[in-house]
């Protein structure tokens, strides 16, 4: 049952990776359609700087050339849109309102992020080393906050998860998807690199690719100094380190590997049915049924089944019944659920698939006994192994108005 099921679950991700692949090059490749020439030249500068670095211990010094910095043609650079239709600010002066124009002469970095994207909090550490590293050089990060659920538009959860992350620059609220839509985005999350004109000099869409980025942040710190006419600027590596508790959990997360596609249990975004015959009915509460004990013979990876009286909402299931179960089968290391509730108690049990495989679950937020309370909106690590695997779960809900909005795995 374990090859069978790896094998269908590696056929279903791969032929998802693979089509996620083609749409992200197809959408890297028409931002830089029309301005390809000044795009080499941007990486030609990039590595022109690179190779001028002179590394004393830590401290990176760069000798500045005015003349190389000012051969590149920005004409074909696109302009980089002003925040608009912002509802909030956090980190702000007195929580004032900000314009991207109000950093001019600054290298801004604009992130679009969700407070529960899992992909998205694993980018927070990297953003934050940078901006502890390089904003006394004059760089500055905005995150825009565009929510992908009804529950991350409330100021107050959104205020919550930056002080939990610790973000310190500053996150505006575009809840209306107007920035977003500015931008033309359809990723969390995403960023764009923006040098002290206004011209958006990179754009990167999803994790990874960390050392390429703050490449170019440097690159774009070195022109911003040299057209200061400066000659030289020096970098310390030792300030902006990324927590050693954060390398030894979610880092670790192998990007390359196929894990299972996340899963979405609302009936207006799911890309899946649901495992139990009666399968999504928008609006309407079903007592569904699953009996494992008869039905792990033809379990389907990657697929929810249910077990309780759920109610059909838009973008989650909700527990009507005082007592529910949530069964999948599914590839990766870690687990996490979006969920929101009143203080229901939930119980993760592993049913092991793979007896040589180390089966002890490290999760951020489950106690002892396997189990927490799910008191707020947000994401909740759930399982978090030492290696990949198929593993299958139980998930036992206790209390009626449990919701869960979806699974993502790492």
């Amino acid at each position: 049952m374990k090859n069978s099921n790896k094998s269908d679950i590696n056929a279903i991700i791969t032929a998802i990776a693979v089509i996620s692949l083609i749409v992200g090059f197809g959408i890297y490749f028409n931002f830089y359609s029309n301005i390809s020439h000044s795009y080499q030249q941007q990486k030609q500068l990039e590595n022109s700087v690179d190779k001028s670095q002179i590394k004393n211990g830590n401290i990176i010094n760069i000798k500045l050339n005015k003349t190389a910095f000012l051969q590149i043609d920005k004409s074909k650079f696109i302009k980089a849109p002003e925040l608009t239709g912002i509802s909030g600010y956090i980190n702000t002066a007195n929580n004032k309102p900000i314009k991207l124009s109000d950093y001019k002469g600054k290298v801004v970095l604009v992130d679009f992020w969700t407070y529960s994207c899992i992909n998205c909090i694993r980018t927070i550490p990297y953003l934050s080393s940078w901006y502890d590293r390089y904003s006394d050089q004059g760089f500055i990060i905005i995150g825009v906050h565009s929510p992908e659920f009804d529950f991350e538009k409330n100021f107050n959860n959104v205020k919550d998860a930056v002080n939990k992350f610790g973000i310190k620059y500053p996150v505006v609220l575009d809840s209306d998807h107007k920035t977003w839509a500015a931008y033309q985005n359809n990723y969390w999350p995403r960023h764009y690199l923006i040098d002290t004109q206004g011209h958006i000099r990179d754009d990167h869409i999803g994790e990874g690719g960390y050392n390429a980025t703050e490449k170019t942040i440097q690159t774009l710190l070195a022109e911003k100094a040299a057209l200061d006419n400066k000659t030289s600027i020096s970098f310390n590596m030792t300030k902006g380190t990324i927590p050693k508790s954060y390398s030894t959990t979610l880092k670790n997360i192998d990007l390359t590997k196929n894990t299972s596609p996340e899963i979405y249990l609302g009936y207006s975004l799911a890309r899946f049915s649901l495992g139990n015959p009666q399968g999504f009915q928008p609006n309407k509460i079903i007592d569904y049924t699953f009996d494992k004990k008869n039905n792990n013979a033809s379990i389907e990876p990657n697929t929810v089944y249910l077990d309780g009286k759920w109610k059909n909402n838009k973008d989650n299931m909700e527990l009507v019944s005082d007592t529910g179960k949530i069964f999948l089968i599914y590839y990766a290391k870690a687990v996490n659920i979006v969920a929101s509730g009143t203080g229901q108690k939930v119980t993760i049990v592993d049913h092991i698939q793979n007896v040589t495989s180390d089966s002890r679950n490290l999760a951020l937020d489950i106690d002892q006994s396997k189990s927490v309370l799910i008191d707020k909106q947000k994401l909740y690590n759930m399982g978090l192994y030492k290696d990949y695997d198929v593993r299958y779960i139980e998930i036992d809900i206790q209390g009626k108005g449990f919701q869960i909005y979806t699974f993502t795995f790492g």
